[in-house]
């Protein structure tokens, strides 16, 4: 099992930056990447970016790309989320994902407001 801590998150205006990190533990030796999904009512869970754990590799969803960033600190199993120019679109409830061995794990989830 493992165990992910959101924090971040919260109001801003459409145009300013937020954080996101989330972190891992427990079983996180096989970590194989880690990232980002979110979610608005009544909709699916969309992907938004994620980062492979050991090559470090991202990838984005184009709806974000050039403005979020997604990093990590491999020796505390921490992820990091920096997003700006953010858009009243963004708004969601924001999940840290993991992925160890094909198996997926969730956090609680962060709300992120952009307000116009």
């Amino acid at each position: 099992q493992v165990q992910l801590v959101e924090s971040g998150g919260g109001l801003v205006k459409a145009g300013g930056s937020l954080s996101l990190s989330c972190g891992a533990s427990g079983h996180t030796a096989k970590i194989a990447a880690m990232g980002w999904f979110r979610q608005v009512p009544g909709a699916e869970r969309e992907f938004v970016a994620t980062v492979t754990w050991y090559t470090g590799y991202t990838y984005y969803a184009d709806s974000v790309e050039g403005r979020f960033t997604i990093s990590k600190i491999n020796a505390n199993y921490t992820m990091y989320l920096q997003m700006s120019d953010l858009k009243v679109e963004d708004t969601a409830v924001y999940f840290c994902n993991v992925d160890i061995s094909g198996y997926q794990f969730w956090g609680q989830g962060t709300q992120v407001t952009v307000s116009s």
